[in-house]
């Protein structure tokens, strides 16, 4: 039970916590923003570990001084990248286990069919836009691996879009992430960017089961 309030303390003020741990661990905070985001986005398990507020975070912590853009943007980029690997590779290994059942209660293999072919036909789209909705983000690369997108194709998508959550997101925090509007209204804006992309997820999702109930 403290841990649950802890994390979801550190989730809604994680400007408040980073920069306590910058001041009193100086370097060692890279180290822990590395492991942050890559299990956020390599362990289906982890999906509830902030992503985009803790990017913006950084990016304000750098923009004042406590941090170094660059060293932090780098750091970032690897762990998104090789995250979101780790849940790709997890999916393929284990696919091909769960392809070898014939239909049951646990297993369709019309329904695998067609998220396969999803994810040939606008996998690469959705690796990207999934960077940017929590929970998704950590979900996408994993069903990518299952349906059996091609490596390669997965690859290069993942790292388009590691590329614009990283830099964008931390970027928009360097610039942005000291005036004082923002500073002054900073909890609202981490409840924005956690309840906004999950709002378009849910509407998506009420979307596509209406469509589904009138086929």
């Amino acid at each position: 039970m403290e841990l649950v309030t802890f994390l979801i303390d550190f989730i809604l003020h994680v400007d408040q916590h980073l920069e306590v741990f910058v001041t009193n661990y100086g370097l060692w905070v890279y180290a822990l923003l590395f492991l942050i985001i890559f299990v956020e986005t390599g362990l289906v398990v982890m999906p509830f570990l902030p992503g985009d507020s803790l990017l913006f975070v950084v990016g304000a912590l750098c923009g004042a001084g406590l941090m170094d853009i660059r060293l932090a943007m780098g750091l970032l980029l690897v762990a998104a990248i090789l995250g979101d690997q780790v849940n790709y590779s997890i999916g393929r290994f284990f696919g091909p286990k769960v392809f070898q059942w014939e239909n049951s209660r646990f297993f369709n293999r019309h329904a695998f069919d067609q998220a396969h072919q999803f994810y040939e036909t606008y996998g690469g789209i959705t690796i990207i836009l999934a960077r940017f909705m929590p929970f998704i983000r950590t979900f996408a690369p994993f069903v990518a691996g299952v349906a059996e997108m091609t490596r390669s194709k997965f690859t290069a998508y993942n790292v388009i879009g590691a590329l614009i959550w990283v830099v964008g997101l931390t970027g928009a925090g360097y610039w942005f992430g000291n005036l004082p509007w923002v500073q002054a209204n900073f909890s609202k804006i981490i409840w924005a960017m956690i309840l906004i992309p999950g709002l378009f997820v849910l509407f998506g999702a009420w979307k596509a089961r209406r469509k589904t109930a009138k086929a």
